[in-house]
């Protein structure tokens, strides 16, 4: 396969929001430094509440910390922007290390979710004084003895989603997920706030931030501007407020901390390599314990740790050619995939995309994906780019077959077969996630409709010559056929193949059929304004 470097709340739901965070608040009067917590959401069984640190004194407060208790019947669950950990019902939460000094009249807002129905927190202090005033120390007093963690440093956003318009995905169901490409927020002027207003951030569980490099044998920044520099204006900006140029972290990474805020059940994974950038891999296979403490160090900077829930390994391909080509040995990807799951832990999510050539002797044989997936919380096998116009004169093929068909190029090259190899060799089906393309591959100079035509070369993309996004093709080249369980079209001289929302849906069923995990998909700017594929693939999983 070739795959190259192009590798929701809605408006009623945003106002529902901020209309119900104003009502009810917990503040502890008027103090010098204080806190306030407010009921931002309550649906029963759980709710969300919004805690605002104001100094109001005349100097800066450089750190702060908040010790409360709460009431019976009511945990927190999860929480952000803080570091918090308790005994009991005694909650301790203190400042995280990336957040500066607070400026006189300055506030800082964290949140938490708890469990049962909102109660106001009872015994409140904010750095040994009463959280209304009273005193105004400015360093943390001595910690409470014996507490214990309740949510880590990087510990996502919360699991129980607060209800929006369109009900989130079950955490613990099928999964949907993702990838976000950095380069999108340049030509394609795609943001991580066209995930919210599309709706997709409502029907994913997991975005895939593409890519980390991988370089000198090491996890390495891939684009520092797009990752963590960039500053958002305000229209531009998840949650309509803009960046400003003194703030810690900018970037998609902050615009990606704000969405996991308003979507609470998402979860964020950094994904290393991809067609461009798996080159280093090569050399992490020699020192797979070095490789893996850099990614670590990396994923968990301070900065922003708690954007992310894991890391993922784009390696094309191990043992095999991509871009350039390894000759590490079958066991380099098994060793390196165990490094990262020794050091990152259990608790993190470690995951992979692979190879989809099913073919005897092909790249699923060239290594030891079986031995490696017990350290995975799941396999994403590339069921697309199976052909293009990386062969310039044809055959005219469809890039993601689920199934063969009379005058495939190539035999193997279809999802259901690396399906089936896969699992032939001892990886559980609920590890394997079908994978779709939101863009379609095309020729030009194609006289033959049904696939199997000749060409003279690849049919002009928007960005990229031989591919083109799908919200632009079902406008331009509507699908006239379909074959193997996709789609494809001619318009003019042009022959495309790509998935429609109903070729989707037949893909979902056969995932649903053969066990599957879930299902990914390259990439979100793909798909229509209001998340047409994405709708397909969650209401197909179901």
């Amino acid at each position: 396969m070739k795959r190259s470097l192009r590798r929701a709340l809605w408006a009623g739901a945003v106002v529902a929001l901020t209309v119900a965070a104003v009502p009810v608040t917990s503040a502890f009067g008027a103090g010098s430094v204080t806190a306030t917590f407010a009921k931002a959401q309550d649906w029963g069984t759980g709710h969300e509440t919004r805690v605002t640190v104001a100094n109001g004194s005349s100097a800066n407060v450089d750190t702060w910390r908040i010790e409360f208790d709460l009431p019976a019947g009511t945990t927190i669950s999860s929480s952000w922007d803080a570091d918090v950990t308790s005994s009991g019902n005694h909650y301790v939460a203190v400042k995280k290390s990336w957040a500066g000094p607070l400026a006189p009249g300055a506030t800082f807002s964290w949140g938490y979710n708890g469990t049962g129905p909102y109660k106001a927190p009872l015994n409140c202090t904010i750095n040994g004084a009463p959280c209304g005033g009273g005193g105004t120390p400015t360093t943390s007093p001595t910690a409470s003895p014996t507490v214990s963690p309740t949510v880590s440093p990087t510990t996502p956003p919360p699991t129980t989603p607060p209800p929006t318009t369109t009900p989130p995905p079950n955490p613990g169901g099928k999964k949907v997920v993702g990838y976000f490409a950095q380069w999108g927020v340049y030509g394609r002027n795609y943001h991580v706030k066209n995930i919210h207003t599309s709706g997709s951030a409502a029907k994913l569980t997991h975005i895939l931030y593409a890519f980390g490099n991988t370089t000198g044998g090491r996890c390495t920044i891939g684009d520092s501007y797009a990752d963590y520099e960039k500053a958002y204006t305000a229209a531009d900006s998840v949650d309509g407020v803009a960046d400003t140029w003194d703030q810690p972290l900018r970037g998609s990474f902050n615009q990606l901390r704000k969405l996991k805020k308003m979507y609470p059940h998402l979860k964020v994974i950094w994904s290393f390599g991809g067609w461009t950038w798996s080159g280093g891999f090569t050399q992490a296979a020699q020192n797979p314990a070095a490789f893996a403490d850099s990614c670590h160090k990396l994923v968990e900077d301070p900065r922003w740790a708690d954007v992310f829930d894991g890391i993922d390994v784009d390696w094309e391909y191990p043992n095999a050619c991509g871009l350039t080509c390894d000759s590490s040995g079958p066991n380099a990807f098994k060793n390196l995939v165990g490094a990262l799951r020794t050091k990152f832990g259990s608790s993190a999510l470690v995951t992979a995309a692979i190879t989809a050539d099913g073919s005897n002797g092909g790249k699923i044989d060239a290594t030891d994906y079986a031995g490696a997936a017990p350290q995975l919380n799941w396999i994403m096998p590339m069921t697309y780019d199976y052909f293009g116009a990386f062969n310039a004169q044809g055959p005219t093929a469809p890039h993601s077959p689920l199934y063969s068909y009379a005058g495939i190029p190539q035999q193997g090259f279809w999802s259901d077969a690396a399906i089936q190899k896969l699992k032939s060799k001892g990886i559980p089906s609920e590890k394997l996630l079908l994978g779709i393309g939101f863009y379609g591959r095309g020729w030009t100079g194609v006289t033959q409709t049904a696939p199997g035509g000749t060409a003279t070369g690849p049919a002009p993309g928007t960005y990229e010559q031989g591919i083109e996004d799908y919200k632009v093709l079902k406008n331009t080249c509507p699908a006239t056929g379909t074959v193997a369980g996709t789609a494809y079209a001619k318009c003019g001289a042009n022959w495309w193949s790509y998935d429609t929302p109903s070729t989707i849906g037949g893909k979902m069923t056969y995932a649903k059929n053969q066990g599957l995990g879930g299902a990914f998909f390259w990439e979100l700017s793909g798909d229509t304004g209001n998340g047409e594929l994405i709708g397909a693939i969650k209401g197909g999983l179901g």
